[in-house]
C-alpha cells in the first residue's frame, strides 16, 4: 500500500474543504469496508483520505417527525437494524438488514458509504428507491436533494460531485403501504445477491392503487421497472395479474451476465420474483 495523506476534520464543512473534485485519488472514508478492500487489492491508490470519524455523531442520528424518517448518513447498518424507529416505521428495511453482509461489516459500514459507493449489488438502494427516499448531499455551495433513483449514474458511479458528501436520507414512513424485498444469492444467504427485488404497494383491499418495483444486482444500477408498475396499477391481485407483471418486468429488465448467473437466468429470475414479492407484500412481510 502506497503512502497517502490522511485528514481527520472536526466538522462537515472542514471535511468538504479537504475534498478535491479534480483529484480522483482524494476520497472521503467512513466505515471503509469497501474502500479498504479496494486499497488492499490495488484497485484504488489514494493520494488523500478524508476521515469522517470525528463528524459522525451529528450525522448518525435516526429520527422521525411528521411522518418523515431521517436516516443519518453516518449511521451504521447495525444502527439501522437496532433502531426502534426503523423497526416501527420502515419494517421492510428492518427485515432486510439481518441478511446484509455479516455482523462485523454491519457494525462499521455506513448508510452514506453504501449509497456513495454505488455497488449495484448492495441491498438498501432498491428498497429506499421503492419507498420514495430522497438523498441529501452537502457541498461547498450548500445542500441539494436528490431522488434516490437518480443518485446512481452507472456502474460504481453517482451524480455526486467530488466535493459533495451525503448527509442524510429522508423518506416517508412505510405506513399502510405493503412492502417486500427478495434477495437471491448463489452462495451463502448473506452474500451479494444475484438479484434483489424491492416492491412497495399501495393497496385497498385487493386493489393495487399504486406500485413501485425496483431491481438491483442483476443490472448495472438499481432500476425501476415501470412496465411492471403499469401492469399492476389498478389491478386486482390474482394469478393472471402476477403473470402479466412478471412478463412485463422480464421484457423491460436489461440484466448483465456475471459470476452469479447469465443474463437469461436473471431475466427468468426477475419474472418469477415479481409474483413472489407481490404475494409477500399481500401476506404482510417475509414468511
Amino acid at each position: 500500500m502506497t503512502p497517502f495523506d490522511l485528514r481527520e476534520p472536526d466538522s462537515l464543512q472542514e471535511a468538504i474543504s479537504f475534498l478535491d473534485p479534480q483529484d480522483p485519488t482524494t476520497r472521503a472514508i467512513a466505515g471503509g469496508t469497501a474502500l479498504m478492500l479496494m486499497m488492499k487489492a490495488g484497485v484504488f491508490q489514494p493520494g488523500r483520505l478524508v476521515s469522517l470519524r470525528k463528524v459522525s455523531r451529528q450525522y448518525s442520528q435516526i429520527a422521525s417527525a411528521d411522518g418523515e424518517i431521517r436516516l443519518g448518513a453516518m449511521a451504521t447498518l447495525s444502527d439501522l437494524a437496532h433502531s426502534p424507529i426503523v423497526r416501527r416505521e420502515l419494517p421492510v428495511v428492518a427485515d432486510a438488514l439481518p441478511m446484509l453482509s455479516n455482523v462485523r461489516v454491519r457494525n462499521v459500514a455506513t448508510l452514506g458509504g453504501q449509497l456513495a459507493h454505488a455497488d449495484p449489488h448492495t441491498d438498501l438502494p432498491p428498497i429506499l428507491i421503492a419507498l420514495g427516499a430522497l438523498i441529501v448531499a452537502a457541498g461547498p455551495d450548500g445542500e441539494r436533494t436528490i431522488p434516490a433513483e437518480e443518485l446512481v449514474s452507472g456502474y460504481y458511479a453517482t451524480v455526486l460531485a467530488g466535493n459533495e458528501l451525503i448527509t442524510d436520507v429522508r423518506l416517508p414512513a412505510q405506513g399502510s403501504r405493503r412492502a417486500s424485498y427478495l434477495k437471491w444469492t448463489t452462495r451463502s444467504a448473506d452474500d451479494w445477491p444475484a438479484l434483489g427485488v424491492a416492491i412497495v404497494l399501495d393497496v385497498d383491499d385487493n386493489l393495487i392503487r399504486d406500485a413501485r418495483v425496483v431491481v438491483s444486482a442483476a443490472t448495472d444500477r438499481p432500476t425501476r421497472l415501470t412496465a411492471a408498475e403499469d401492469a399492476l396499477r389498478g389491478g386486482h391481485v390474482d394469478d393472471a395479474l402476477l403473470r402479466r407483471a412478471g412478463e412485463a418486468a422480464g421484457e423491460q429488465v436489461d440484466p448483465v451476465s456475471d459470476a452469479r448467473g447469465s443474463a437469461d437466468y436473471k431475466r427468468d429470475l426477475v419474472r418469477v420474483s415479481i409474483g413472489r414479492g407481490i404475494r409477500q407484500c399481500m401476506a404482510g412481510g417475509p414468511s
